[in-house]
């Protein structure tokens, strides 16, 4: 293997990387919403008409004699959508494009009272009312009369208005009035401004809510903190490698959706703006008042365009949300096993040899991963001819083992003249334009290069057909993409991005869209997959940068992470905070990125990112290599054991992304999804639910031989499935661990399917028989379900070829039947063996009755242990997609 080291871009916490990206105090459209004067609004009444869509009225700020034009929406689904923009701009303002996957749904509304200073509507039931205030102008939405969200509450509401540039600025002078109208200077770089300040703001009151969430990618807790005496939450897609723990600064992905939870309500904020955005949250609780939650929005430019889903509970506050930016796309299976990356400069036969060395040491895995060493150059969507002389070889022989290639596409496109690529680039007007409407420069691992404007659809139709067979030599259909560097990253660029007064399609400027780049080119290739395939096999993709939305194109992850404990640690808040946006399928390097962890740190990481849904091992050229056999035996066994874990589980897995995929729950959960009532629960993110069984406390800490564990519910029962040892929840409860513990527990009620054979990749468990083991509530109860369908096509959209299987016991049955009456896949899967926990003494008989048998019930072998309190029923064979029945007696 070829020993060449690289220097990383961008610095590290403690170094000048630091600089390179702002503070709020450096940004001057934060600098004059926050220093003020208020803008003062207020409601023209003698404007106002209902209309299908709701109301619109007008907005007068008298002292700076700005006008603009509002439409409150009730939408169906308990949404209620606040569109303001200019009422006569001198252009049209940019709102942002492809996140909604349609215009939500308009309510009929009715005029309820009218008044000189409020006007109040109702929709539908009329549960929910909204009242609107002539001054100062706040519109407030109400439960039963009860207020639940103030929109601008504290008078905060900012719009700067479109402008023609001045003389002065044309002919190069200072500016002639205010802060940073015109132009703007960070370090080196100049940023002009087409048409002014166009920056935008609001406040809302969340009435009686002291928990929020949301607003990722930041390394912070999960619960939002108070920025009253603290940096804002920035939401500006950056390269920030080996990011600061404990910041709000924004790092790779921005999602503007805050949810907030009190005991009887879950409601989400969504901001949809894709400009440059703060976010402060204040929580307030004077005396003998009600708690309230204050969140307010400043973004760039745009139009205020905020969206409340009015929940009630967590389950209908993400359909809402759901429904509204899209579903958690169901991935195929093989992206749910383990991915094994590196950067670093190994050849055809190096890779092909790592490939080998995961059987001969009985690891599974499924997809091998290749860095930007594997280009020509970082020529993307080329071979390095040296390292790969013969691309496709390699892929058909990981193809024979079912196993896939992912490789990495960065968004620059070399300036090379004799490079075909950039000649259609080029010729296509593919490109981003500098503010001179000139090709933009900028530099990146290629040097030299150009960026396609994703924006553009044309040039996402263009860049999708690039993932052609023919097209990109040297591919197969095994080869997926990894879209990293798309924030984007300009190494020569302000905040190492491109500049904000950079062009894009149909003139709009970069500072307008930046959030949505890396979202777009996600877009692209995950349509250059599915193009390739004919619509029929499900695309992977992963993608650094992501938006709201990403969701419905694949997943994300945490991006370069360090090798110290403290980033193991942080993984998790950060994992669930982008669960609690929307994005399921998220997770963080095994291990970190750079530089060596310790033996004991890579196997803690291990077992963490088992209990994650992205699960990859990925490191840096300029760190030892971390294969799981170069260790210690003991090492080498533990990551085995972890691997073969997650494997087991991949059925769970599976079926908890199906339920993502079609209902909109996140895979992992905060507590207080699961527990909403409970309060001790809202804080707490080093433990999470993976779907509604399984809760999880992976050790983030060195030296580490005892938990203490946060049991939630007063009346659930919990069990460490390993010992069958019960857990009382409503308390915390020392649980001892060591280096091979793996804290997972089951929760009283529920049934978790596993697969029992392993093999060596995803596909050998299409083939696996299932174990189901139950975990009885204190009623002797449970309830479960398992999804099956091919794992790879649409079959199961398209044709209804899926299998969705419940399983309920009560009263000693437990019987499987069909969750749904349209899956018409025919599995052929079999129920091997079931094992109950938390079974009340022997039981004298175990009998089986499967549908269409010539026997009404047919006794089978079953061992039962005092000790766990279980009972084992082995050597079954119950088809999955067969209805059944067992009685234990």
């Amino acid at each position: 293997m070829v020993d060449v080291k690289q220097p990383i871009p961008g610095g590290v916490p403690g170094g000048d990387g630091k600089d390179k990206f702002m503070k709020s105090h450096q940004v001057a459209f934060y600098r004059r919403q926050t220093n003020g004067p208020k803008m003062q609004f207020e409601a023209l009444f003698h404007t106002l008409a209902l209309n299908e869509k709701g109301i619109r009225f007008e907005l007068l700020e008298p002292f700076m004699k700005i006008k603009l034009l509002v439409c409150v929406s009730p939408c169906k689904n308990d949404t209620v959508r606040i569109v303001i923009d200019e009422l006569n701009p001198i252009k049209a303002r940019y709102r942002v494009q492809d996140v909604l996957t349609r215009e939500p749904q308009s309510e009929m509304v009715r005029l309820e009272e009218q008044q000189d200073d409020l006007v109040t509507i109702s929709w539908a039931s009329g549960l929910y009312r909204c009242r609107v205030w002539r001054q100062p102008f706040r519109v407030e939405l109400l439960c039963e009369d009860q207020p639940l969200v103030t929109f601008n509450a504290q008078s905060k509401l900012w719009f700067e208005t479109l402008r023609e540039r001045p003389q002065e600025v044309n002919e190069g002078n200072t500016e002639p009035e205010g802060d940073c109208l015109w132009r703007e200077t960070f370090r080196i770089f100049e940023d002009v401004k087409a048409n002014g300040p166009s920056s935008i703001g609001a406040d809302l009151c969340l009435h009686g809510f002291q928990d929020a969430f949301g607003i990722p990618e930041h390394a912070d807790n999960l619960r939002l903190a108070d920025t009253r005496h603290n940096e804002p939450y920035r939401l500006y897609n950056l390269d920030v490698f080996a990011y600061e723990i404990n910041s709000h600064l924004g790092v790779y992905g921005s999602v503007p959706l805050v949810v907030a939870h009190k005991q009887d309500r879950t409601l989400g904020v969504f901001w949809h703006n894709a400009s440059d955005s703060f976010v402060h949250v204040n929580y307030d609780q004077q005396n003998g008042l009600p708690p309230h939650t204050d969140i307010h929005w400043l973004s760039e430019s745009g139009v205020i365009d905020c969206m409340v889903l009015l929940g009630p509970s967590p389950a209908q506050m993400y359909r809402q949300y759901a429904e509204l930016t899209g579903y958690q796309a169901l991935p195929p299976l093989f992206a749910l096993g383990y991915h094994h990356s590196r950067w670093d400069n190994d050849t055809q036969d190096d890779v092909a040899d790592v490939d080998t060395k995961f059987d001969e040491h009985h690891i599974p895995y499924d997809v091998m991963w290749l860095d930007i060493e594997h280009t020509n150059e970082k020529r993307f969507f080329t071979w390095n001819p040296k390292l790969f002389p013969d691309p496709a070889n390699l892929q058909h022989q990981l193809e024979k083992k079912n196993r896939k290639l992912v490789v990495i596409i960065d968004p620059p496109i070399m300036i090379d003249p004799e490079w075909s690529l950039y000649k259609e680039g080029l010729e296509g007007k593919h490109f981003v334009l500098d503010r001179d409407g000139q090709v933009f420069k900028g530099t990146s691992w290629a040097g030299d290069s150009h960026f396609p404007d994703f924006s553009n659809p044309h040039t996402r139709a263009w860049y999708a057909q690039c993932l052609s067979l023919d097209r990109y030599k040297g591919s197969t259909p095994v080869l997926h993409g990894w879209v990293d560097m798309n924030e984007p990253t300009v190494f020569s660029g302000p905040e190492l991005s491109l500049p904000k007064d950079s062009l894009q399609y149909d003139g709009w400027e970069h500072r307008d869209l930046h959030n949505l780049y890396g979202f777009h080119q996600h877009m692209a290739t995950a349509d250059g997959l599915l193009t390739r395939s004919g619509g029929m096999e499900r695309p992977f993709v992963l993608s650094r940068a992501f938006f709201a939305g990403s969701q419905r194109l694949g997943a994300v992850w945490s991006g370069d992470n360090l090798a110290i404990w403290s980033f193991l640690k942080i993984s998790i808040p950060m994992s669930l905070s982008m669960c609690v946006a929307g994005l399921s399928f998220t997770g963080a390097d095994i291990g970190g990125f750079i530089p060596e962890p310790t033996t004991d740190l890579l196997i803690r990481w291990y077992q963490a990112a088992c209990m994650q849904p992205f699960f990859r091992g990925h490191s840096s050229m300029n760190s030892a290599r971390r294969e799981p056999w170069v260790f210690e035996k003991h090492v080498t066994d533990a990551i085995r054991a972890v691997i073969e874990e997650r494997y087991r589980l991949l059925p769970f897995w599976y079926t908890l992304f199906y339920r993502a995929h079609t209902d909109g729950l996140p895979v992992l959960r905060p507590l207080w999804i699961e527990f909403p009532e409970e309060k001790r629960l809202f804080n707490v993110d080093h433990q999470f639910m993976i779907g509604e069984a399984l809760l999880a406390y992976p050790v983030t800490d060195p030296n580490v031989s005892q938990l203490e564990v946060i049991f939630p519910g007063a009346e659930q029962l919990w069990y460490y499935v390993k010992s069958g040892a019960v857990y009382h929840g409503g308390g915390t409860q020392s649980f001892p661990v060591t280096l091979e513990t793996i804290p997972v527990f089951q929760r009283g009620g529920t049934m978790v399917i596993r697969a029992i054979e392993l093999g060596t990749c995803t596909t050998d468990l299409l083939k696996s028989p299932l174990a189901i083991l139950v975990a009885l509530d204190a009623q002797g109860a449970a309830n479960g379900e398992v999804y099956l369908d091919d794992g790879h096509t649409f079959s199961y959209r398209d044709k209804g070829e899926f299998c969705l299987r419940s399983f309920h016991m009560i009263a000693g049955r437990l019987q499987c039947r069909a969750a749904d009456k349209v899956g018409s896949y025919k599995c052929g899967t079999t129920v091997r063996s079931v094992e109950v926990l938390g079974l009340q003494g022997e039981p004298s008989a175990v009998k089986v009755y499967a549908a269409g048998s010539a026997e009404e019930y047919v006794s089978v072998e079953y061992d039962y242990d005092p000790e766990r309190r279980s009972l084992n029923v082995r050597n079954l064979e119950l088809s999955v997609d067969k209805d059944w029945d067992i009685q234990i007696g």
